[in-house]
Protein backbone atom coordinates (compact mmCIF):
# COMPACT_ATOMS: atom_id res chain seq x y z
CA UNK A 1 0.00 0.00 0.00
CA UNK A 2 3.05 2.32 0.16
CA UNK A 3 2.51 3.56 -3.40
CA UNK A 4 -1.20 4.12 -2.74
CA UNK A 5 -0.41 6.02 0.44
CA UNK A 6 2.04 8.21 -1.47
CA UNK A 7 -0.59 9.06 -4.09
CA UNK A 8 -3.08 10.08 -1.39
CA UNK A 9 -0.58 12.12 0.62
CA UNK A 10 0.60 13.99 -2.49
CA UNK A 11 -3.02 14.68 -3.40
CA UNK A 12 -3.88 16.04 0.06
CA UNK A 13 -0.73 18.18 0.14
CA UNK A 14 -1.69 19.57 -3.26
CA UNK A 15 -5.11 20.61 -1.93
CA UNK A 16 -3.49 22.58 0.89
CA UNK A 17 -1.00 24.18 -1.50
CA UNK A 18 -3.84 25.38 -3.71
CA UNK A 19 -5.57 26.80 -0.66
CA UNK A 20 -2.45 28.84 0.08
CA UNK A 21 -2.23 30.00 -3.55
CA UNK A 22 -5.92 30.95 -3.53
CA UNK A 23 -5.37 33.12 -0.46
CA UNK A 24 -3.16 35.37 -2.57
CA UNK A 25 -5.96 35.87 -5.10
CA UNK A 26 -8.85 36.42 -2.68
CA UNK A 27 -8.35 40.09 -1.80
CA UNK A 28 -11.96 41.25 -2.09
CA UNK A 29 -15.39 40.00 -1.07
CA UNK A 30 -16.22 39.17 -4.68
CA UNK A 31 -12.96 37.25 -5.16
CA UNK A 32 -13.41 35.40 -1.88
CA UNK A 33 -17.09 34.41 -2.21
CA UNK A 34 -17.64 34.06 -5.99
CA UNK A 35 -14.11 33.95 -7.52
CA UNK A 36 -14.52 37.48 -8.86
CA UNK A 37 -17.36 36.30 -11.15
CA UNK A 38 -14.66 35.54 -13.73
CA UNK A 39 -14.72 31.79 -14.48
CA UNK A 40 -14.67 30.80 -18.13
CA UNK A 41 -16.45 27.77 -19.64
CA UNK A 42 -13.80 25.13 -18.88
CA UNK A 43 -13.25 26.07 -15.23
CA UNK A 44 -16.96 26.65 -14.70
CA UNK A 45 -18.01 23.28 -16.17
CA UNK A 46 -15.39 21.32 -14.22
CA UNK A 47 -16.08 22.94 -10.87
CA UNK A 48 -19.87 22.73 -11.27
CA UNK A 49 -19.64 19.01 -12.04
CA UNK A 50 -17.29 18.54 -9.09
CA UNK A 51 -19.61 20.09 -6.51
CA UNK A 52 -22.77 18.22 -7.53
CA UNK A 53 -21.04 14.82 -7.76
CA UNK A 54 -20.02 14.17 -4.19
CA UNK A 55 -19.55 11.14 -1.98
CA UNK A 56 -23.24 10.24 -2.21
CA UNK A 57 -23.04 10.27 -6.00
CA UNK A 58 -19.86 8.18 -6.08
CA UNK A 59 -20.00 5.77 -3.15
CA UNK A 60 -23.80 5.90 -2.90
CA UNK A 61 -24.28 5.63 -6.67
CA UNK A 62 -22.18 2.46 -6.80
CA UNK A 63 -24.12 1.14 -3.80
CA UNK A 64 -27.44 1.69 -5.59
CA UNK A 65 -26.04 -0.09 -8.64
CA UNK A 66 -25.07 -3.01 -6.40
CA UNK A 67 -28.58 -3.12 -4.93
CA UNK A 68 -30.77 -2.39 -7.98
CA UNK A 69 -28.58 -2.73 -11.07
CA UNK A 70 -28.66 -0.18 -13.88
CA UNK A 71 -31.73 1.56 -12.46
CA UNK A 72 -29.56 2.52 -9.50
CA UNK A 73 -28.33 5.34 -11.76
CA UNK A 74 -31.55 7.28 -11.21
CA UNK A 75 -30.44 9.18 -8.09
CA UNK A 76 -27.39 10.72 -9.78
CA UNK A 77 -29.28 10.93 -13.09
CA UNK A 78 -31.90 13.22 -11.52
CA UNK A 79 -29.09 15.40 -10.15
CA UNK A 80 -27.83 15.77 -13.72
CA UNK A 81 -31.34 16.55 -14.96
CA UNK A 82 -31.68 19.25 -12.31
CA UNK A 83 -28.39 20.83 -13.32
CA UNK A 84 -29.43 20.77 -16.98
CA UNK A 85 -32.77 22.42 -16.16
CA UNK A 86 -31.06 25.07 -14.04
CA UNK A 87 -28.49 25.80 -16.75
CA UNK A 88 -30.90 25.95 -19.69
CA UNK A 89 -33.84 27.80 -18.11
CA UNK A 90 -32.58 29.84 -15.13
CA UNK A 91 -28.80 30.20 -14.89
CA UNK A 92 -28.48 33.19 -17.26
CA UNK A 93 -31.00 35.20 -15.24
CA UNK A 94 -29.42 34.13 -11.95
CA UNK A 95 -25.92 35.13 -13.10
CA UNK A 96 -27.14 38.59 -14.20
CA UNK A 97 -28.52 39.34 -10.72
CA UNK A 98 -24.96 39.80 -9.36
CA UNK A 99 -25.90 38.76 -5.81
CA UNK A 100 -24.16 36.44 -3.35
CA UNK A 101 -27.02 34.39 -1.87
CA UNK A 102 -30.46 33.02 -2.70
CA UNK A 103 -31.95 35.16 0.08
CA UNK A 104 -30.60 38.31 -1.58
CA UNK A 105 -32.45 37.27 -4.71
CA UNK A 106 -35.67 36.88 -2.71
CA UNK A 107 -35.18 40.33 -1.16
CA UNK A 108 -34.73 41.87 -4.60
CA UNK A 109 -37.80 40.16 -5.98
CA UNK A 110 -40.17 40.68 -3.06
CA UNK A 111 -38.97 43.98 -1.61
CA UNK A 112 -36.49 43.19 1.14
CA UNK A 113 -38.37 41.26 3.81
CA UNK A 114 -37.92 37.60 2.93
CA UNK A 115 -34.21 37.23 3.74
CA UNK A 116 -33.87 36.07 7.34
CA UNK A 117 -36.41 33.24 7.38
CA UNK A 118 -35.26 31.92 4.00
CA UNK A 119 -31.67 32.30 5.18
CA UNK A 120 -32.31 30.10 8.22
CA UNK A 121 -33.82 27.34 6.05
CA UNK A 122 -30.96 27.57 3.53
CA UNK A 123 -28.36 27.59 6.33
CA UNK A 124 -29.83 24.40 7.81
CA UNK A 125 -29.72 22.73 4.39
CA UNK A 126 -26.12 23.69 3.61
CA UNK A 127 -24.96 22.75 7.12
CA UNK A 128 -26.43 19.25 6.87
CA UNK A 129 -25.08 18.85 3.33
CA UNK A 130 -21.58 19.69 4.58
CA UNK A 131 -22.02 17.32 7.53
CA UNK A 132 -23.04 14.35 5.38
CA UNK A 133 -20.05 14.91 3.09
CA UNK A 134 -17.72 15.11 6.07
CA UNK A 135 -19.02 11.84 7.54
CA UNK A 136 -17.99 10.11 4.31
CA UNK A 137 -14.30 10.67 5.13
CA UNK A 138 -14.61 7.90 7.72
CA UNK A 139 -15.39 5.32 5.02
CA UNK A 140 -12.52 6.34 2.76
CA UNK A 141 -9.83 6.68 5.42
CA UNK A 142 -10.93 3.39 6.96
CA UNK A 143 -10.13 1.68 3.64
CA UNK A 144 -6.85 3.57 3.31
CA UNK A 145 -5.41 3.51 6.79
CA UNK A 146 -7.81 1.46 8.96
CA UNK A 147 -8.34 4.73 10.82
CA UNK A 148 -10.67 5.46 13.73
CA UNK A 149 -13.93 7.10 12.58
CA UNK A 150 -13.57 10.27 14.64
CA UNK A 151 -9.93 10.76 13.64
CA UNK A 152 -10.82 10.25 9.96
CA UNK A 153 -13.54 12.91 10.12
CA UNK A 154 -11.19 15.35 11.86
CA UNK A 155 -8.40 14.74 9.35
CA UNK A 156 -10.52 15.04 6.20
CA UNK A 157 -12.63 17.87 7.55
CA UNK A 158 -9.62 19.87 8.71
CA UNK A 159 -8.01 19.79 5.27
CA UNK A 160 -11.20 21.07 3.63
CA UNK A 161 -11.70 23.74 6.28
CA UNK A 162 -8.06 24.82 5.92
CA UNK A 163 -8.02 25.41 2.16
CA UNK A 164 -11.57 26.85 2.15
CA UNK A 165 -10.73 29.31 4.91
CA UNK A 166 -7.48 30.40 3.30
CA UNK A 167 -8.66 31.25 -0.19
CA UNK A 168 -12.44 31.03 -0.22
CA UNK A 169 -14.01 30.36 -3.60
CA UNK A 170 -10.71 30.76 -5.47
CA UNK A 171 -9.13 27.93 -3.49
CA UNK A 172 -12.27 25.82 -3.79
CA UNK A 173 -12.42 26.44 -7.55
CA UNK A 174 -8.80 25.39 -8.07
CA UNK A 175 -9.12 22.30 -5.90
CA UNK A 176 -12.45 21.38 -7.51
CA UNK A 177 -10.91 21.53 -10.97
CA UNK A 178 -8.19 19.11 -9.88
CA UNK A 179 -10.82 16.94 -8.20
CA UNK A 180 -12.88 16.89 -11.41
CA UNK A 181 -9.88 15.60 -13.37
CA UNK A 182 -9.04 13.02 -10.69
CA UNK A 183 -12.65 11.77 -10.59
CA UNK A 184 -12.83 11.52 -14.36
CA UNK A 185 -9.62 9.49 -14.57
CA UNK A 186 -10.20 7.43 -11.44
CA UNK A 187 -13.88 6.52 -11.86
CA UNK A 188 -14.69 6.79 -15.57
CA UNK A 189 -11.40 5.85 -17.22
CA UNK A 190 -10.01 3.33 -14.71
CA UNK A 191 -12.54 1.84 -12.29
CA UNK A 192 -15.41 1.47 -14.80
CA UNK A 193 -13.58 -0.62 -17.45
CA UNK A 194 -11.62 -2.61 -14.85
CA UNK A 195 -14.82 -3.50 -12.96
CA UNK A 196 -16.59 -4.65 -16.13
CA UNK A 197 -13.62 -6.77 -17.22
CA UNK A 198 -13.20 -8.32 -13.76
CA UNK A 199 -16.90 -9.23 -13.74
CA UNK A 200 -16.49 -11.08 -17.04
CA UNK A 201 -18.03 -8.47 -19.34
CA UNK A 202 -21.67 -7.52 -19.85
CA UNK A 203 -22.64 -10.96 -21.17
CA UNK A 204 -21.42 -12.63 -17.98
CA UNK A 205 -23.10 -9.97 -15.84
CA UNK A 206 -26.43 -10.62 -17.59
CA UNK A 207 -26.01 -14.38 -17.18
CA UNK A 208 -25.36 -14.21 -13.43
CA UNK A 209 -27.84 -11.54 -12.34
CA UNK A 210 -31.66 -11.39 -12.35
CA UNK A 211 -33.24 -9.64 -15.34
CA UNK A 212 -34.53 -6.79 -13.16
CA UNK A 213 -30.91 -5.67 -12.72
CA UNK A 214 -31.05 -4.52 -16.33
CA UNK A 215 -34.53 -2.98 -16.18
CA UNK A 216 -34.21 0.86 -16.46
CA UNK A 217 -37.19 1.28 -14.11
CA UNK A 218 -36.32 -1.56 -11.75
CA UNK A 219 -35.79 0.73 -8.76
CA UNK A 220 -39.50 1.65 -8.84
CA UNK A 221 -41.56 4.50 -10.28
CA UNK A 222 -42.34 6.06 -6.89
CA UNK A 223 -38.65 6.13 -5.95
CA UNK A 224 -37.76 7.80 -9.26
CA UNK A 225 -40.51 10.39 -8.76
CA UNK A 226 -39.19 11.14 -5.27
CA UNK A 227 -35.64 11.52 -6.60
CA UNK A 228 -36.95 14.05 -9.14
CA UNK A 229 -38.74 16.06 -6.46
CA UNK A 230 -35.79 16.08 -4.06
CA UNK A 231 -32.71 16.16 -6.26
CA UNK A 232 -33.84 17.66 -9.57
CA UNK A 233 -35.73 20.49 -7.89
CA UNK A 234 -33.07 20.73 -5.18
CA UNK A 235 -30.48 21.51 -7.86
CA UNK A 236 -32.63 24.48 -8.97
CA UNK A 237 -32.57 26.32 -5.65
CA UNK A 238 -29.61 25.26 -3.47
CA UNK A 239 -27.23 28.00 -2.28
CA UNK A 240 -24.25 25.72 -2.94
CA UNK A 241 -25.28 25.45 -6.61
CA UNK A 242 -26.30 29.09 -7.04
CA UNK A 243 -23.02 30.28 -5.57
CA UNK A 244 -21.24 28.44 -8.40
CA UNK A 245 -23.55 30.07 -10.95
CA UNK A 246 -22.48 33.44 -9.51
CA UNK A 247 -18.86 32.62 -10.42
CA UNK A 248 -19.58 32.52 -14.17
CA UNK A 249 -17.93 35.18 -16.33
CA UNK A 250 -21.23 35.89 -18.09
CA UNK A 251 -24.67 34.42 -18.61
CA UNK A 252 -23.55 32.49 -21.70
CA UNK A 253 -20.87 30.72 -19.64
CA UNK A 254 -23.45 29.89 -16.97
CA UNK A 255 -25.85 28.41 -19.53
CA UNK A 256 -23.54 26.38 -21.74
CA UNK A 257 -20.94 25.51 -19.11
CA UNK A 258 -23.68 24.21 -16.85
CA UNK A 259 -25.18 22.20 -19.71
CA UNK A 260 -21.84 20.46 -20.24
CA UNK A 261 -21.58 19.74 -16.50
CA UNK A 262 -25.14 18.35 -16.42
CA UNK A 263 -24.42 16.05 -19.34
CA UNK A 264 -21.28 14.83 -17.58
CA UNK A 265 -23.44 13.99 -14.54
CA UNK A 266 -25.66 11.75 -16.67
CA UNK A 267 -22.60 9.79 -17.85
CA UNK A 268 -21.26 9.59 -14.29
CA UNK A 269 -24.63 8.25 -13.09
CA UNK A 270 -24.58 5.36 -15.56
CA UNK A 271 -20.93 4.60 -14.76
CA UNK A 272 -21.65 4.27 -11.04
CA UNK A 273 -24.58 1.94 -11.66
CA UNK A 274 -22.50 -0.28 -13.97
CA UNK A 275 -19.65 -0.45 -11.44
CA UNK A 276 -22.14 -1.44 -8.73
CA UNK A 277 -23.70 -4.08 -10.97
CA UNK A 278 -20.25 -5.53 -11.67
CA UNK A 279 -19.52 -5.58 -7.95
CA UNK A 280 -22.72 -7.60 -7.40
CA UNK A 281 -21.37 -10.28 -9.75
CA UNK A 282 -17.99 -10.43 -7.97
CA UNK A 283 -19.27 -10.03 -4.39
CA UNK A 284 -22.88 -11.21 -4.26
CA UNK A 285 -23.16 -11.26 -0.46
CA UNK A 286 -21.67 -8.04 0.86
CA UNK A 287 -23.08 -7.04 4.27
CA UNK A 288 -23.98 -3.55 2.97
CA UNK A 289 -24.44 -2.14 -0.53
CA UNK A 290 -22.53 0.99 0.50
CA UNK A 291 -19.36 -1.07 0.95
CA UNK A 292 -19.36 -2.14 -2.72
CA UNK A 293 -17.18 0.77 -3.87
CA UNK A 294 -14.52 0.28 -1.19
CA UNK A 295 -14.50 -3.50 -1.63
CA UNK A 296 -13.99 -3.50 -5.40
CA UNK A 297 -11.29 -0.82 -5.13
CA UNK A 298 -9.43 -2.59 -2.35
CA UNK A 299 -9.55 -6.10 -3.79
CA UNK A 300 -9.51 -5.71 -7.58
CA UNK A 301 -7.34 -2.73 -8.51
CA UNK A 302 -3.56 -2.85 -8.94
CA UNK A 303 -1.15 -0.86 -6.80
CA UNK A 304 -1.05 2.82 -7.74
CA UNK A 305 -4.34 2.64 -9.59
CA UNK A 306 -6.01 1.81 -6.29
CA UNK A 307 -4.53 4.95 -4.74
CA UNK A 308 -5.72 7.10 -7.64
CA UNK A 309 -9.27 5.73 -7.49
CA UNK A 310 -9.41 6.25 -3.73
CA UNK A 311 -8.15 9.77 -4.36
CA UNK A 312 -11.06 10.12 -6.79
CA UNK A 313 -13.50 9.13 -4.05
CA UNK A 314 -11.80 11.55 -1.70
CA UNK A 315 -12.03 14.24 -4.39
CA UNK A 316 -15.77 13.63 -4.75
CA UNK A 317 -16.33 14.05 -1.03
CA UNK A 318 -14.06 17.09 -0.71
CA UNK A 319 -15.62 19.00 -3.60
CA UNK A 320 -19.15 18.72 -2.19
CA UNK A 321 -17.95 19.34 1.36
CA UNK A 322 -16.05 22.52 0.50
CA UNK A 323 -18.85 23.86 -1.69
CA UNK A 324 -21.44 23.27 1.02
CA UNK A 325 -19.14 24.78 3.66
CA UNK A 326 -18.60 28.10 1.87
CA UNK A 327 -22.32 28.24 1.06
CA UNK A 328 -23.19 27.64 4.73
CA UNK A 329 -20.75 30.33 5.90
CA UNK A 330 -21.93 32.84 3.26
CA UNK A 331 -25.57 32.41 4.29
CA UNK A 332 -24.73 32.54 8.02
CA UNK A 333 -22.75 35.77 7.63
CA UNK A 334 -24.64 37.66 4.92
CA UNK A 335 -28.24 36.50 5.43
CA UNK A 336 -28.48 35.87 9.17
CA UNK A 337 -25.72 37.49 11.23
CA UNK A 338 -25.54 40.78 9.30
CA UNK A 339 -29.33 41.15 9.30
CA UNK A 340 -29.65 40.38 13.00
CA UNK A 341 -27.02 43.02 13.71
CA UNK A 342 -28.95 45.46 11.53
CA UNK A 343 -25.99 46.32 9.33
CA UNK A 344 -27.31 45.29 5.91
CA UNK A 345 -26.26 47.88 3.33
CA UNK A 346 -27.37 48.57 -0.20
CA UNK A 347 -23.72 48.35 -1.28
CA UNK A 348 -22.08 45.48 0.56
CA UNK A 349 -18.61 46.98 0.14
CA UNK A 350 -15.44 45.25 -0.81
CA UNK A 351 -12.77 46.00 1.76
CA UNK A 352 -10.36 43.56 3.33
CA UNK A 353 -12.32 43.45 6.61
CA UNK A 354 -15.19 41.74 4.79
CA UNK A 355 -12.82 39.06 3.55
CA UNK A 356 -11.61 38.51 7.10
CA UNK A 357 -15.18 38.32 8.35
CA UNK A 358 -16.21 35.74 5.76
CA UNK A 359 -12.99 33.81 6.40
CA UNK A 360 -13.83 33.70 10.12
CA UNK A 361 -17.32 32.40 9.38
CA UNK A 362 -15.93 29.59 7.23
CA UNK A 363 -13.63 28.58 10.08
CA UNK A 364 -16.42 28.65 12.67
CA UNK A 365 -18.90 26.80 10.44
CA UNK A 366 -16.18 24.27 9.55
CA UNK A 367 -15.57 23.46 13.19
CA UNK A 368 -19.34 23.13 13.72
CA UNK A 369 -19.59 20.78 10.72
CA UNK A 370 -16.78 18.54 12.02
CA UNK A 371 -18.29 18.34 15.51
CA UNK A 372 -21.77 17.57 14.13
CA UNK A 373 -20.37 14.92 11.80
CA UNK A 374 -18.67 13.19 14.73
CA UNK A 375 -21.95 13.16 16.68
CA UNK A 376 -24.17 11.85 13.84
CA UNK A 377 -24.21 8.36 12.37
CA UNK A 378 -27.02 8.16 9.83
CA UNK A 379 -25.94 9.98 6.66
CA UNK A 380 -29.08 9.17 4.66
CA UNK A 381 -31.43 10.57 7.29
CA UNK A 382 -29.41 13.76 7.66
CA UNK A 383 -29.34 14.30 3.90
CA UNK A 384 -33.07 13.57 3.59
CA UNK A 385 -33.90 16.13 6.27
CA UNK A 386 -31.76 18.72 4.47
CA UNK A 387 -33.36 18.22 1.05
CA UNK A 388 -36.90 17.94 2.42
CA UNK A 389 -36.53 21.30 4.17
CA UNK A 390 -34.96 22.88 1.11
CA UNK A 391 -37.56 21.68 -1.40
CA UNK A 392 -40.58 21.89 0.90
CA UNK A 393 -39.72 25.34 2.23
CA UNK A 394 -37.98 27.25 -0.57
CA UNK A 395 -38.76 25.75 -3.98
CA UNK A 396 -42.10 27.49 -4.44
CA UNK A 397 -41.14 31.07 -3.41
CA UNK A 398 -37.90 30.94 -5.44
CA UNK A 399 -39.38 29.57 -8.66
CA UNK A 400 -42.54 31.59 -8.08
CA UNK A 401 -40.45 34.74 -7.87
CA UNK A 402 -38.73 33.92 -11.14
CA UNK A 403 -41.86 32.86 -13.04
CA UNK A 404 -44.97 34.61 -11.57
CA UNK A 405 -45.03 38.40 -11.21
CA UNK A 406 -48.17 38.31 -9.00
CA UNK A 407 -46.29 36.55 -6.19
CA UNK A 408 -45.93 38.75 -3.10
CA UNK A 409 -43.65 38.89 -0.10
CA UNK A 410 -46.52 37.75 2.16
CA UNK A 411 -47.11 34.77 -0.13
CA UNK A 412 -43.39 33.95 -0.07
CA UNK A 413 -43.17 34.11 3.72
CA UNK A 414 -46.33 32.02 4.10
CA UNK A 415 -44.96 29.48 1.64
CA UNK A 416 -41.65 29.12 3.51
CA UNK A 417 -43.35 28.85 6.91
CA UNK A 418 -46.15 26.48 5.88
CA UNK A 419 -43.93 24.27 3.71
CA UNK A 420 -41.10 24.08 6.25
CA UNK A 421 -43.35 23.35 9.24
CA UNK A 422 -45.40 20.84 7.24
CA UNK A 423 -42.28 18.92 6.20
CA UNK A 424 -41.03 18.79 9.80
CA UNK A 425 -44.41 17.65 11.14
CA UNK A 426 -44.89 15.06 8.41
CA UNK A 427 -41.39 13.64 8.94
CA UNK A 428 -42.29 13.20 12.59
CA UNK A 429 -45.55 11.47 11.65
CA UNK A 430 -44.47 9.32 8.68
CA UNK A 431 -40.75 8.90 9.40
CA UNK A 432 -37.73 10.77 8.07
CA UNK A 433 -37.22 8.50 5.07
CA UNK A 434 -40.90 8.47 4.00
CA UNK A 435 -41.94 10.04 0.68
CA UNK A 436 -45.08 11.74 2.02
CA UNK A 437 -43.37 14.69 3.81
CA UNK A 438 -41.91 16.20 0.66
CA UNK A 439 -45.06 15.41 -1.41
CA UNK A 440 -47.55 17.04 0.93
CA UNK A 441 -45.17 19.72 2.17
CA UNK A 442 -44.58 20.94 -1.39
CA UNK A 443 -48.32 21.00 -2.17
CA UNK A 444 -49.11 22.95 1.02
CA UNK A 445 -46.28 25.38 0.28
CA UNK A 446 -47.67 25.98 -3.22
CA UNK A 447 -51.21 26.47 -1.92
CA UNK A 448 -50.04 28.97 0.71
CA UNK A 449 -48.00 30.92 -1.85
CA UNK A 450 -50.80 31.23 -4.40
CA UNK A 451 -53.65 31.94 -1.96
CA UNK A 452 -51.79 34.49 0.19
CA UNK A 453 -50.30 36.22 -2.86
CA UNK A 454 -53.75 36.62 -4.43
CA UNK A 455 -55.37 38.07 -1.27
CA UNK A 456 -52.55 40.52 -0.45
CA UNK A 457 -51.52 43.68 -2.35
CA UNK A 458 -49.36 43.10 -5.40
CA UNK A 459 -45.63 43.78 -5.16
CA UNK A 460 -44.79 47.46 -5.52
CA UNK A 461 -44.31 48.46 -9.16
CA UNK A 462 -40.97 50.11 -8.38
CA UNK A 463 -39.67 46.88 -6.80
CA UNK A 464 -40.74 44.86 -9.85
CA UNK A 465 -39.19 47.41 -12.20
CA UNK A 466 -35.88 47.24 -10.32
CA UNK A 467 -36.11 43.44 -10.38
CA UNK A 468 -36.61 43.40 -14.16
CA UNK A 469 -33.64 45.70 -14.60
CA UNK A 470 -31.45 43.36 -12.54
CA UNK A 471 -32.63 40.33 -14.49
CA UNK A 472 -31.66 42.13 -17.67
CA UNK A 473 -28.23 42.99 -16.23
CA UNK A 474 -28.84 46.76 -16.41
CA UNK A 475 -28.97 47.79 -12.75
CA UNK A 476 -26.94 50.91 -12.07
CA UNK A 477 -26.52 50.23 -8.35
CA UNK A 478 -25.65 46.53 -7.88
CA UNK A 479 -25.39 44.98 -4.46
CA UNK A 480 -21.77 44.13 -5.18
CA UNK A 481 -18.92 45.93 -6.86
CA UNK A 482 -18.75 46.09 -10.67
CA UNK A 483 -17.58 42.87 -12.31
CA UNK A 484 -13.97 43.09 -13.57
CA UNK A 485 -13.75 42.78 -17.33
CA UNK A 486 -11.37 39.92 -18.26
CA UNK A 487 -8.46 40.92 -20.46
Amino acid sequence: MAVDYTVIVVYLAGMLAMGWWGMRRAKSKSEFLVAGRRLGPVMYSGTMAAIVLGGASTIGGVGLGYQYGLSGAWMVFTIGLGLLALSVFFSARIARLKVYTVSEMLDLRYGGRAGVISGVVMWAYTLMLAVTSTIAYATIFDVLFDMNRTLAIILGGSIVVAYSTLGGMWSITLTDMVQFVVKTIGVLLLLLPIAVVKAGGFSEMKAKLPTEYFDPLGIGGETIFTYVLIYTFGMLIGQDIWQRVFTARNDRTAKWGGTVAGTYCLVYALAGAVIGTAAKVMYPKLPSADTAFATIVKDELPVGVRGLVLAAALAAVMSTSSGALIACATVANNDIWSRLRGVVKRDAGDDHDEVKGNRAFILVMGIAVICTAIALNNVVEALTVAYNLLVGGLLVPILGGLLWKRGTVHGALASVAVGGLAVIGLMAAYGILANEPVYYGLLLSLAAYVIVSLVTPATDAAVLAAWRERLAGRDAEPLSEPVPVPQ
